[in-house]
């Protein structure tokens, strides 16, 4: 009997290694994303998409900290993986159990290119499944970017919508996006790949071009992790993920107004694909007349990437929001003034709401078309 057992058991974990493993002829040229996905772990994931037929998937994800911290779940975007959060985890975990993972199609996560449908809908229940079943949250804050923007709002739907949901969301962090497509500047690769015939030739053309593998530590890790399980071959599919967004994005952005967690919108002001007309559009349209907490914030010196151009910037928005530093609108005026002392010429912008009124001076002297007086 023990020795059945015995069997069972590395049988077990013969094919766990088999299914969770690196491929065999996979060569990691940067200890960066070698440690990465050594760090991580994978769950099994059917597919609820009608056009994938109910296929399994691998997801990869990884946690950080102490799990009776505060908890933070980070949602990456498109193209990358939950590797472009590398310089940001290690400012936040020590005060923060952090979960991140990989969406199907990218970083570490299988990356089936037979017609698979990589879905954005999909995509919010796969974070859904994600937080109570894996790592159990019951109550975190979202950090959501890019293309994790418009799953952030699905998933936050989703979270409205159910009258027993599992977990609380106590904060929501947007940064920047083509959440409003009619505003961006999309670029020939972001079309392109949309087109049948252009972009299977853009594709190739990418595939065969010689991989780094020496130089920036940073550079070579998105290089290997590009290159896991053929990621650029993906990018075809995933990036279809465009059609969906214009398709549903006025739907999903509904959701900010009518959501109960606290946001804080934060943008890097050097983007140019998805510029600052993006934020300036989301914020007076479906954020700055809630009653629930929302914030917004500039990074003047951050690109599309502020979580990888300015980190420590970024982690200060994520603390001073999360440790209930910030004003009231009553408040916010002064607050202003107070933050513009002590910031930093890198630090964010802190905009605060847009309040229309007639302009009224107590006390002041009186002015008509024929001049002024007492």
């Amino acid at each position: 009997m023990k020795q059945l057992t015995l069997i069972i058991f590395v049988f077990s974990y013969v094919c766990s290694l088999s299914v969770y493993s690196q491929p065999e002829d996979f060569i990691f040229n940067s200890e960066l994303s070698q440690e990465w996905f050594e760090g991580g772990d994978y769950f099994q994931w059917a597919s609820t998409t009608k056009n994938n037929n109910s296929a399994e998937v691998d997801v990869f994800y990884r946690t950080w900290g102490d799990p009776e911290k505060p908890k933070l779940l980070i949602v990456h975007g498109f193209p990358n993986s939950s590797f472009d959060f590398h310089a940001l985890i290690p400012l936040l975990e020590d005060d923060y159990y952090i979960a991140a993972l990989d969406f199907p199609g990218s970083g570490f996560s299988d990356k089936p290119l037979d017609g698979f449908s990589y879905m954005l809908a999909e995509n919010a229940q796969i974070l859904d499944y994600f937080v109570s079943e894996v790592v159990h949250f019951d109550d975190f804050a979202m950090y959501t970017h890019d293309r994790g923007v418009s799953i952030g709002l699905a998933f936050i739907g989703n979270y409205i919508e159910n009258p027993n949901p599992r977990y609380t969301i106590n904060y929501h962090f947007l940064s920047n996006s083509g959440m409003f497509l009619p505003l961006a500047n999309l670029r020939e690769f972001q079309t392109s790949i949309l087109d049948p015939v252009r972009g299977p030739r853009m594709i190739e053309l990418r595939r065969t071009r010689p991989r780094l593998t020496e130089g920036d530590p940073v550079d070579v890790a998105f290089a290997d992790i590009f290159a896991f399980n053929d990621g650029v071959s993906a990018l075809l599919h995933v990036g279809k993920y465009l059609l969906e967004r214009a398709e549903n994005e006025f739907r999903w952005l509904d959701n900010l107004p009518r959501s109960p967690v606290p946001v804080a919108y934060l943008w890097g002001l050097t983007d140019t694909v998805n510029p600052i007309r993006i934020p300036n559009y989301v914020w007076l349209n479906y954020l700055n007349e809630r009653e629930v907490e929302s914030s917004f914030w500039v990074l003047p010196t951050a690109g599309h990437y502020p979580q990888r151009d300015k980190p420590e910037q970024v982690e200060k928005i994520i603390r001073i929001a999360l440790s209930g530093e910030l004003p009231s609108r009553e408040q916010e005026d002064l607050w202003m003034y107070e933050y513009s002392d002590k910031r930093e010429a890198e630090d964010a912008i802190y905009v605060g709401h847009s309040n229309i009124r007639k302009m009224e001076f107590p006390g002041a002297i009186k002015y008509s078309p024929d001049g002024y007086s007492p």
